[in-house]
């Protein structure tokens, strides 16, 4: 039934035989398994020219999560004078996004049951609910840290869907030579989102001291806390139009369904996951995808807190951090294309891409241990080693997304993508939690006395 929906390429495997011992029935793609099961709704499978309108509207609400869940890093140190936050703060700061994806599993449930659009309205809502606290105008600096830890942590909880509804999307909508695609674009702009905040945070916001290539002579804290804010209110206005644009038009699902996939019937949320808990392929390929994704996350969120000790200026943080997210995006998207296309190769190309990454992190890590391996720390390997080592995990994601869809199936999308983003959000709140403690530590008089005698050593 439904097999009138797909052609005879959509239904090849998309998966190589060198995945499993049974490529034929374990790793079939989506379309060729759906076609065995019944459909949900009957009739011939057809696009409509209005996903892309669905598809801009999800992809710039991640865009605009990104961007604010990564306010903070990137000006770290401006922050630290215009509104007298600690080490422990910026780190708080950006470990609410983690933090935000605890109930993640309650936004699953609701994709799952309430569709898209219900989703994509609530998480919309507190988006604009936490951009709206960090704006209110006080007075009391103790008051305003807290309305804008408060803020962050609202910014957060959208985190789980703009991360995770990609692939639902992308099924729910898009043909089957068009999915891979879609879930590139979905999910990598959020990440472009972050990356943006690298670069408008320290070219807007001037460095206390005196970086900033615009504002270099004012950079009194009067006229920090001013820049500040107006990048939040910025920001502010940036998630009430999309919430608005989303409430006026955001369809849940298209008349009639693009392909078999998007037609067939799905498990239910109960059973979804004890299929992924019991699948050991695929809890494999989720702990490959979490630990580096999450500990990388993490790492970019404090790029400018990690670099400070090797006199990293903020903004030479924020453009290495801008450039490394920006290769990665539109290497993946390029990526995800190719996938579109050539089908059985996703495998060879996530290992390709992480043997990339392995060198670059290497380069990176000698590179900064120069008193060991004598290695030259310039400007030029800083930058290529970070930005090499971005585009080469940030291209991965979404080619990630498809296999785990396509390993699981009929899982759903939102559900399958939900648990393996939460693994990644743990590791990344644990890296951030221990970075917390060690700059603290640091900055502590007896820590500046360990760390000088280390020096001496």
């Amino acid at each position: 039934m439904g097999s009138g929906w797909s052609s005879e390429e959509e239904r090849q495997p998309l998966l190589g035989p060198a995945l499993g011992p049974a490529p034929a029935a374990a790793w079939r793609s989506r379309e060729a398994a759906a076609a065995a099961l019944p459909a949900a709704a009957p009739g011939p499978g057809r696009v409509y020219g209005r996903r892309w309108l669905v598809l801009l509207l999800f992809s710039l609400l991640g865009f605009a999560q990104g961007l604010v869940w990564n306010t903070w890093g990137p000006i770290q140190n401006s922050a630290r004078q215009a509104y007298g936050f600690s080490s422990w703060d910026i780190a708080l700061l950006v470990l609410w996004g983690p933090i935000g994806f605890l109930p993640c599993f309650a936004f699953m449930w609701l994709l799952d049951k309430r569709g898209l659009r219900i989703t994509v309205l609530l998480t919309s809502f507190l988006m604009v609910l936490g951009t709206g606290l960090r704006c209110i105008p006080i007075a009391d600096l103790m008051l305003k840290r807290r309305l804008i830890h408060g803020g962050q942590l609202l910014n957060g909880l959208a985190g789980p869907t703009v991360m995770n509804a990609a692939p639902f999307l992308s099924t729910t909508w898009f043909s089957a030579d068009e999915r891979a695609t879609a879930t590139a674009i979905a999910s990598m702009l959020s990440y472009l989102g972050g990356a943006c905040a690298f670069l408008v945070g320290p070219l807007v916001v001037p460095a206390p001291n005196g970086t900033s290539p615009l504002f270099a002579s004012e950079n009194s804290r009067a006229h920090i806390k001013d820049r500040i804010e107006t990048v939040l209110y910025a920001e502010f206005g940036v998630v009430c139009l999309l919430f608005s644009a989303t409430l006026a038009y955001f369809p849940p699902r298209p008349p009639l369904p693009p392909s078999v996939a998007a037609a067939s019937q799905r498990l239910s949320y109960r059973r979804s996951f004890c299929r992924l808990l019991s699948n050991l392929r695929f809890l494999m390929i989720a702990l490959a995808y979490a630990i580096p994704l999450g500990v990388f996350a993490g790492w970019s969120g404090v790029l400018d807190l990690i670099l400070t000790p090797v006199h990293v200026s903020q903004v030479d943080a924020g453009w290495i951090g801008f450039w490394s997210i920006v290769g990665g995006c539109v290497v993946g998207i390029a990526m995800a294309r190719f996938a579109d296309f050539i089908r059985g190769m996703l495998k060879l190309i996530l290992l390709l891409l992480f043997s990339g990454a392995t060198i670059s992190s290497t380069w990176f890590t000698l590179t900064c241990l120069n008193s060991i391996t004598h290695l030259p720390l310039t400007t030029v390997t800083l930058y290529a080693s970070c930005i090499l080592l971005g585009v080469f995990l940030n291209s991965s994601i979404p080619i990630f997304f498809e296999l785990f869809v396509e390993t699981v199936y009929p899982v759903p999308e939102g559900i399958t993508c939900g648990v393996v983003t939460f693994l990644s959000n743990m590791f990344m709140g644990v890296l951030l939690f221990f970075l917390t403690f060690y700059h603290t530590d640091c900055q502590t008089p007896e820590g500046s006395k360990k760390a000088k005698h280390g020096e001496h050593q």
